[in-house]
């Protein structure tokens, strides 16, 4: 049997005894010097292990999303009518939808864009508005004249007071015309202001009443306003609680209808006639609106368009003002913070552009100019980030990003906020290059091996200068 003595005589590297070793001063600081410089270089090593790099590129959009894309936004306009306020989408396709109302909420807000009320319906007339007979002739005068003098005291004399409010040079007006005053004197005979005293027809002329439009929230001409003694809020910031009418414009429909306003009154009740119900609905209480939502668009050159919109309507166009303030706009899926989150971890500046517009403001400042249309030119690319976990690669995050050119522009026709948009065929890819576990072990066993290596052989060094 081998003894152990025996196996230690044929070892090749003989270990000095500890007795024969002598510490040094200069060999303390090479030790120290070098534990230093491995733990920094180990540290080092570490933190190039931990840091996740990327790589990009320019691809073909090879989008798995569909052929439409989703645009959200949540839009105030402080100086048009959710009454008439219309989302409408068209594109280089001939796409052209008009007052879009299935995906889009809408709600008065004041000057200072806050919300007045609740959530403001205006559902879409179902047919086409009937008006009276064309007629050329001298028009008879059945309803009174309504100025800002004299509104007061009418609307507190009688319990329902009907108001045309209307323009001279308006198309719709001047049909509207002959009717009214028809029906106003029907109403007068049957229901005598000196006598009854219960409802009286009037008219204002906005084009001389400016500022008692502009107090009711006028902007589409005619519109034709019920008040009623008692409900209107008159000490509320100005706001007004009053319907508006809705329905045909022809004699007879006006004039069952403004009956129907009266009999309440007759048998101490509020409800009126349901026939004539759905023609009135209640009025914006401010001349303000915020229109939220989202509309799909097809992946071509395209426009989303807010404006005043009425098949039955006219507008002034240099009473027109588009100014506006974008509180979020942003195409294709919503991201949630967490995804953003996990994203930027591995592209600090990814986002930046997903809602580039986010509040920014756009004021038309209307004594420098009337008549103008704010447009957004939108340059929309897709971004895609691609994570690897274990030899596998999973979508982190696909999201939207554009730039945007806004300006203002002088308009021939009614003035519109309008949003021009263009997508890339190409997209930019963000992949993740993570670093293999068994590099970062080989790479620290390096370190080790050779810092001490040149560290013993500085140590003979210096105990060889020692020896001379």
């Amino acid at each position: 049997m081998i003894s152990t003595s025996r196996l230690k005589s044929v070892d090749f590297y003989r270990k000095i005894p500890r007795d024969l070793t002598e510490a040094s001063l200069s060999g303390a600081g090479l030790s120290i010097i070098a534990a230093l410089f491995m733990v920094f270089l180990f540290g080092m090593e570490l933190n190039n292990y931990l840091t996740i790099s990327s790589s990009t590129s320019v691809i073909v959009d090879k989008s798995s999303d569909g052929d439409f894309l989703r645009i959200d936004f949540n839009l105030s306009f402080p100086a048009l009518s959710c009454e008439f306020a219309s989302v409408d989408v068209s594109d280089v396709l001939g796409t052209n939808r008009l007052n879009i109302t299935k995906t889009i909420r809408k709600f008065s807000i004041d000057h200072d864009l806050r919300s007045i009320g609740s959530e403001f319906h205006s559902e879409p007339i179902l047919h086409d508005i009937k008006h009276g007979d064309d007629f050329d002739g001298e028009v008879g005068e059945g309803s009174v004249l309504i100025t800002d003098r004299n509104f007061d005291q009418y609307s507190y004399q009688f319990p329902i007071l009907v108001i045309n409010f209307y323009a001279p040079w308006c198309y719709w007006s001047n049909r509207l015309k002959s009717s009214w005053e028809s029906a106003a004197k029907i109403i007068r005979e049957r229901y005598d202001p000196e006598v009854d005293g219960r409802i009286i027809l009037g008219r204002v002329d906005c084009t001389r009443e400016v500022d008692l439009c502009r107090r009711h929230h006028i902007q589409g001409y005619p519109s034709i306003r019920i008040f009623r003694k008692g409900s209107d809020v008159r000490e509320d910031h100005g706001h007004h609680d009053h319907e508006s009418y809705y329905g045909d414009r022809d004699t007879e429909s006006l004039v069952k209808t403004v009956e129907g306003l009266v009999v309440p009154l007759r048998i101490g009740s509020r409800k009126s006639d349901n026939s004539t119900q759905n023609a009135k609905r209640p009025a914006p209480m401010t001349g303000g609106c915020r229109i939220e939502g989202y509309v799909r668009v097809k992946k071509v050159p395209g426009n989303l368009i807010i404006s005043a919109h009425s098949g039955s309507h006219s507008f002034d166009s240099s009473e027109m003002n588009m100014s506006h303030v974008i509180s979020h706009l942003s195409f294709g899926m919503k991201v949630s913070p967490k995804m953003m989150n996990d994203a930027k971890r591995l592209i600090p500046y990814i986002g930046g552009s997903h809602d580039k517009l986010n509040g920014r403001s756009f004021i038309n400042h209307r004594d420098a100019d009337a008549n103008v249309t704010i447009e957004h030119y939108l340059q929309v690319v897709k971004t895609e980030v691609v994570a690897r976990r274990s030899s596998r690669e999973y979508k982190l995050l696909e999201e939207y990003e554009y730039t945007a050119h806004s300006s203002l522009v002088q308009s021939v026709y009614i003035p519109v906020a309008k949003f021009h948009f263009e997508l890339s065929p190409m997209q930019v890819l963000i992949t993740e290059n993570p670093k293999s576990f068994s590099h970062f072990v080989t790479n620290v066993a390096g370190i080790l091996d050779s810092i001490l290596h040149n560290t013993i052989r500085m140590m003979k060094k210096v105990e060889l200068g020692k020896n001379y």
